[in-house]
């Protein structure tokens, strides 16, 4: 239920600060709205606006269906106009008018991002501190001189995932200083990130580059009646020190080292009660994603260390400006290794995975749902000034022919065009629908 709330909140939400924003700028550029309608279908409200200076009034509706949205403005290619309403029509205003109305949604959607990340840095978030867990052996992390409990000296870890990201995006090597432990020693270490150009970005890229998740202490948690640990003798806040004559780094460490080991019995140096005791575990073998992997029947590991990370006035919306366009900037670059076959399909996402981290970053505080609003917001906003037809850069496009030439796009090939962006855009939505099903039911 949850999912569900959080997704059409969203959604709503978005679509109509976008509407918004072409409303707010056609009153102003003296446009007739006939109706600003958040939703389609049956009107489950409805409410008549103030009389403007002519005395009309604009319909505000909000129907069954929050999954879309509309402007009906007066026009005359629409329906017929009256002689002394046709200095309100769309079609009769000048070029930069109709330019500034069609633009206006998606800069609605990119400044309620800047709003939205703005707030979030003015009141702080609470982040996981960038501590590294152990990388695997085969990642780029795991082949540098990264071993895991290090302090990345930049940010919290999810900046520092942001960063990593977008280093494999641009393909090129990413340098960080960190430091040892409790050591205090700093030093630097090179990320050749280059090498994974071209791999997709999801949860495997993190795997590819070795820095999955936080650093966590390799602690048993709650056990399970009747799994491996109960059956053999592990207890809530056991501390692993070895397995077989392998010490451990961090949970992370021994997780892989449980998954490998199953059906294997293995003695455990493990730490209880501030003394030392030997344990011999056989993790129960179990089958997970088409192969067999070792599972014991425990939590494995404690909550990261967090950090609040919070910014002043200026600071916080210069970081909110600039967080705003890396977002939608890298959205513009994937949508473009996509088209020329750098990037993978498989990387286009539709309603079902924007439903499953709604409700996940909702279940996670107000906070993380915001920042989920301003990373849908800002994709919302960059995906509408794309020229496709059917869509608001589809519209600014004709105009920039009409700028260009002089004169308007005629109507046969703005019939072309509409019929070719409808079938591209039904394409996407395909191709997201069906990534969305493999994603979650694959």
């Amino acid at each position: 239920m949850l999912t569900i709330i959080a997704f059409l909140v969203a959604i709503a939400l978005l679509i109509a600060v976008h509407e918004y924003g072409h409303y707010r700028i056609a009153v102003a550029c003296g446009v007739r709205v006939l109706r600003f309608s958040v939703g389609f279908g049956r009107p489950l409200f409805r409410r008549m606006g103030r009389p403007d200076s002519s005395g009309h009034q604009t319909e505000f509706v909000v129907g069954l269906f929050p999954v879309g949205g509309y402007v009906r403005m007066l026009d005359e290619r629409e329906a017929a106009v009256e002689a002394s309403a046709q200095s309100f029509a769309f079609n009769r205003q000048p070029l930069r008018s109709r330019f500034a109305i069609v633009a206006a949604g998606p800069l609605a959607n990119l400044l309620l991002a800047v709003a939205l990340y703005a707030g979030v840095n003015w009141v702080g978030v609470e982040e996981p501190a960038a501590r590294l867990s152990r990388p695997s052996p085969e990642s780029v992390a795991g082949r540098s001189t990264l071993a895991g409990g290090e302090t990345v000296f930049r940010g919290a870890f999810e900046g520092l995932r942001w960063l990593l990201a977008r280093a494999v995006l641009d393909g090129h090597s990413v340098v960080l200083e960190v430091g040892d432990g409790l050591s205090g020693v700093r030093r630097q270490v090179v990320l050749p990130l280059s090498e994974l150009a071209g791999v997709d970005a999801d949860a495997e890229l993190f795997r590819r580059i070795g820095i999955q998740r936080p650093y966590s202490e390799p602690l048993i948690g709650d056990v399970s009646p009747g799994g491996a640990a109960a059956r053999d003798g592990l207890l809530p806040s056991d501390r692993i020190l070895k397995v077989g004559n392998e010490s451990i780094v961090d949970a992370q460490h021994l997780r892989d080292l449980i998954r490998a080991n199953n059906g294997v019995a293995v003695p455990w140096l493990v730490q209880r009660q501030g003394r030392e005791v030997t344990v011999v575990v056989k993790p129960d073998s179990r089958s997970e994603g088409g192969r067999m992997v070792g599972k014991i029947g425990a939590l494995v590991g404690t909550s990261p260390a967090m950090v609040t990370v919070r910014s002043g006035f200026f600071e916080g919306l210069h970081k909110a400006v600039a967080k705003t366009w890396e977002v939608g900037d890298l959205t513009v670059r994937m949508i473009g290794r996509m088209l020329i076959g750098e990037a993978s399909l498989r990387n286009l996402s539709g309603p079902l995975t924007i439903a499953d981290y709604a409700g996940k970053s909702a279940s996670m505080g107000l906070t993380q749902y915001l920042v989920f609003l301003a990373l849908i917001s800002v994709s919302l906003g960059v995906l509408n000034l794309l020229p496709l037809p059917v869509l608001d850069g589809g519209h600014l496009m004709y105009y920039l022919w009409e700028f260009l030439t002089g004169r308007p796009v005629s109507e046969p090939w703005l019939e072309r065009f509409q019929r070719a962006g409808v079938g591209v855009l039904l394409l996407m939505m395909s191709l997201a629908l069906f990534n969305d099903l493999t994603r979650l039911f694959g």
